[in-house]
């Protein structure tokens, strides 16, 4: 504790040996000033608990405690007035003794976040879980203080009254701890004082040095830019850069300027303070001395004649360049807004499904759209001939303004092609519409009349026959006979029919024209003529048996009428010899 070589003790095991060695220690503890009352060796070897707890106590006062000073108050006041005055910015902390003002461990916790904050999360303790906040201080203290822990959280918690000279001893070891930081650190506060005053000068040079430094870096850096004539692509930048040396003379340069006059007075108060102070002049690195810089700038000031007028003159140039490319833009557009969807409406195939009426009417429609492609022509020589202009004067955009003109010449190569093409598609489709439509009218023309024949043949097979003799129904006979020779001429007119039809929907078919509807000449369609005729060959047969089995009816008769004739011519006479 003291910190002090105590007499060699003897190394002897028995009473008499450790009795002389307990008096040695109380008899250097009595050279401190620290009265023993009735405190003896032998009852410390004879292990008095009571005797011996009051001499460490003794011993702990003077050492530990005693020593304390804080504000012309020592020992318990001055340790109960350090730890009230380090623990008063926290909340819930109210040090008022050394026994219940510490049981929620707030107070330790406090005093170590008051000295070395980064060990302790303060705000995260709760006043209501004094065993952890106890804890927490303990092992706080003991693991980066080196402080040992000399107390039990669990005793301290679950004791009205915890021991005050044990938290005392504890605290004190806070006290000594800190307190001897704080010696440190107050030292070296002097000596940074002390060497504050003989580097304030030097600071000062590093400053002009520094300062120096950044205005010639910034005057060094600033000339070419100055002296920079290459011309910029766009109207926008060398209106940026315009607007830049604008910038540059109305907030760059003032505070530079501001900066060479600070720079001119720093150095000379430099000089004066160093020539009171009888230290040797300042004379700065080569080539920063004040002459250096007022030659740079003045190098700086020349860089700047001429610079605006260039721009401006730049800049009216690109306007007349910007101008040029804007007509090219605008004419490029209107073409472009022009071609939109011409491509697609020439590459539709419209026409296969259109009658010969709507052939015409988009043969009369694309004959307007070629008058109209004519017309555009000029805009597009045009559009060339202002891309070929934008070339010849070297505009930075050129290969854009190149691409967008070759787009449009190619695309308006390929409109030629498709209206050449559609237009001999529609002639094409018409042409052969033509032919179907002729071919419909001859349909028409055979269809109709050979439609009525075979209407009246079903009339003719299917109306009722009355006969008398045999006279009659032989002569119903040879006319039926004579119709059905005429069948095999009806059977190849009506091929033939049906041959413009097939010859039509070829040609149709051939072609990939899709034909709207039924023949517009006739409502006879083939399946009605083929219906029919089929009909007219079931009635033949139909009418052959019918026929036939009159004739045989007929037939039947005529024999009857002969045998009763014959009967009369015998039975005619004998009557009359009867009745003469």
């Amino acid at each position: 504790v003291a910190g002090e070589r105590l007499p060699k003790p003897e190394r002897g095991k028995m009473r008499v040996h450790k009795i002389n060695n307990v008096n040695k220690a109380l008899d250097f503890i009595a050279s401190k000033g620290v009265k023993l009352v009735s405190i003896g060796a032998e009852e410390i070897v004879d292990g008095n608990a009571k005797m011996t707890l009051g001499m460490i106590w003794t011993i702990i006062l003077r050492f530990a405690i005693q020593d304390i000073s804080v504000e012309e108050t020592s020992a318990k006041e001055g340790l109960l007035l350090w730890c009230q005055r380090k623990t008063a910015p926290y909340k819930n902390v109210n040090v008022q003794n050394f026994h219940i003002s510490w049981k929620d461990g707030l107070a330790f916790n406090a005093l170590i976040h008051r000295h070395r904050p980064e060990l302790i999360e303060y705000d995260k303790l709760r006043k209501d879980d004094p065993v952890t906040n106890l804890n927490n201080a303990f092992e706080v203290a003991e693991k980066y203080l080196d402080i040992p822990k000399m107390l039990d959280a669990e005793d301290i918690v679950n004791t009205a009254r915890p021991d005050e000279k044990a938290i005392m001893t504890y605290v004190s070891s806070f006290y000594h701890a800190f307190s001897g930081a704080q010696k440190a650190e107050t030292a070296a506060n002097r000596i940074c004082k002390v060497l504050a005053v003989n580097q304030e000068n030097e600071h000062l040079m590093e400053d002009y040095e520094k300062l120096a430094s950044d205005l010639l870096e910034w005057i060094k850096r600033t000339i070419p830019w100055l002296e920079d004539r290459s011309p910029q692509k766009t109207i926008q930048e060398m209106q940026q850069k315009l607007e830049d040396f604008r910038d540059y003379r109305r907030v760059h340069k003032p505070p530079k300027v501001q900066e060479k006059c600070q720079l001119e007075i720093n150095f000379n108060t430099l000089q004066t303070k160093l020539r009171l102070s009888n230290r040797p002049a300042f004379m700065p690195s080569e080539g920063k001395m004040v002459s250096d810089i007022n030659t740079g700038w003045q190098h700086l000031e020349q860089a700047e004649k001429g610079y605006e007028e260039w721009l401006l003159n730049e800049i009216r140039r690109l306007e007349r360049l910007d101008h040029l490319a804007e007509k090219f833009r605008q004419k490029a557009s209107i073409h472009e807004a022009w071609t939109e969807g011409k491509e697609a409406m020439l590459k539709q195939k419209d026409y296969e499904t259109a009658t010969l009426s709507d052939i015409k009417a988009l043969i009369r429609k694309h004959e307007a759209f070629e008058s109209d492609l004519a017309a555009h022509q000029d805009r597009v020589e045009q559009i060339a001939a202002i891309a070929q202009e934008l070339n010849e004067l070297d505009y930075y955009d050129s290969p854009s303004v190149n691409a967008r003109c070759q787009k449009i010449c190619d695309q308006w190569d390929v409109l030629g092609s498709l209206t050449h093409s559609r237009r001999e598609a529609l002639e094409k489709t018409e042409k052969q519409l033509e032919t179907i439509d002729e071919l419909h009218l001859e349909y028409a023309k055979r269809a109709a009349p050979f439609n009525n024949w075979m209407e009246s043949a079903m009339e003719d097979l299917q109306d009722m026959f009355i006969v008398h003799t045999i006279e009659e129904i032989e002569g119903l006979i040879a006319a039926h006979d004579q119709f059905k020779s005429t069948l095999p001429d009806a059977d190849k007119e009506r091929e033939a029919i049906l041959g413009i039809q097939r010859e039509a929907q070829r040609i149709a078919d051939f072609n990939s024209i899709k034909l709207s509807g039924n023949n517009p000449y006739t409502s006879v369609t083939p399946q009605i003529i083929n219906s029919k005729w089929e009909r007219v060959q079931q009635l033949v047969p139909k009418r052959d048996h019918a026929l036939q089995d009159e004739q045989s009816k007929q037939q039947s008769n005529e024999h009857l009428r002969r045998q009763f004739a014959s009967q009369a011519n015998i039975v005619g006479p004998w009557i009359q010899t009867k009745m003469e």
